[in-house]
């Protein structure tokens, strides 16, 4: 049931939201490539995550900016309401921003499209209006979501990001972190992701395991690559 990202489309799709990204947010590479490695708990998950792009090891962005965060995430779950999903959108800052005609928030914070998500980077900047280092979740700065695949077992749905400004720093080595957040008020529905993920063990960092702390329906995916410096 996978399919395969082709950084056509997310250019296509995305390429006038970049020339506006770094405006409004003024406001440990691995050595070997390949996709992000799956967190190798042994729980049943209800929510299944992969990171398709970066991939591990790349050296991504030009400038710190321009690089992609691609997401695939699959629900066993047949009911749309239950994944949390609200509607398509294709989203950005300024003129971008919420709307049509896939109107969608652009902040930082859990995404108003997919509110189980996070997203963090290790890296994250905690001096621009917004962010709060790297705790931060970045979902709702993802430009595209939608529906990939509906079945009678699952629900696919794909996500998108175009950083359009060096908000994880540049010539940096970073891990990406991302799952969706257990449905911890009990109401049936994935949204009770955080604006911020707190450190939850106390040993001075937010990493995969305040995410497991807080709770959640998928495992927890990581990506260890490097953002590039140079222009």
């Amino acid at each position: 049931m996978k399919k395969t990202a082709t950084a056509l489309t997310a250019l296509t799709v995305t390429a006038a939201l970049a020339s506006t990204y770094a405006a409004a947010t003024a406001g440990g590479a691995a050595a070997t490539p390949g996709p992000g490695h799956r967190d190798r708990q042994q729980a049943a998950k209800t929510v299944d995550v992969e990171i398709l792009a970066p991939g591990r090891g790349d050296n991504a962005g030009i400038a710190g900016a321009g690089w992609f965060v691609d997401l695939d995430i699959e629900f066993d779950d047949t009911s749309l309401a239950g994944t949390g999903f609200t509607a398509n959108q294709l989203t950005g800052p300024a003129a971008h921003n919420n709307t049509a005609p896939f109107p969608g928030t652009f902040s930082t914070g859990a995404d108003d499209r997919l509110p189980g998500l996070v997203v963090l980077t290790s890296t994250t900047n905690n001096t621009l209006p917004g962010f709060s280092g790297p705790g931060t979740n970045l979902a709702n700065l993802f430009n595209l979501t939608g529906v990939t695949d509906r079945s009678k077992n699952d629900v696919q749905i794909w996500d998108t990001w175009i950083v359009g400004a060096p908000i994880a720093g540049k010539d940096v080595n970073t891990t990406l972190t991302v799952a969706v957040i257990d449905d911890l008020n009990n109401d049936g529905i994935y949204n009770d992701a955080p604006a911020v993920v707190t450190d939850q063990n106390a040993d001075g960092r937010i990493n995969r395991r305040d995410l497991k702390a807080i709770g959640v329906a998928s495992k927890v995916e990581t990506v260890d690559f490097r953002i590039n410096g140079t222009s």
